[in-house]
């Protein structure tokens, strides 16, 4: 079988995170890439669904109350379990 060189344009990020992801079951990037290829084209499509999340207002609010409580300095946070746990003993 003939290989062609192909370049893509990937996020850093997703790129470090895909390739240990990867590393862990044994396979580098290429041949990941290639098992998505050969899975698209046995499909005829993609080999996932590709959708916009349908999430309820409730998780919306609840997502939304999440991210102000991270960005707020005056919320206390703890860097390791057993300090939480100290807090809540108090």
């Amino acid at each position: 079988m003939a290989t062609t060189p192909t370049q893509i344009r990937i996020d850093a990020s997703i790129k470090q995170e895909a390739s240990a992801l990867f590393s862990r079951l044994g396979l580098d990037m290429s041949s990941a890439v290639n098992m998505f290829l050969y899975q698209c084209v046995l499909r005829g499509g993609l080999p996932f669904a590709v959708e916009m999340p349908a999430y309820s207002q409730k998780t919306l609010d609840a997502m939304a109350e999440a991210r102000r409580i991270s960005r707020d300095p005056d919320v206390k946070g703890y860097s390791s379990m057993e300090d939480l746990k100290a807090a809540l003993d108090d």
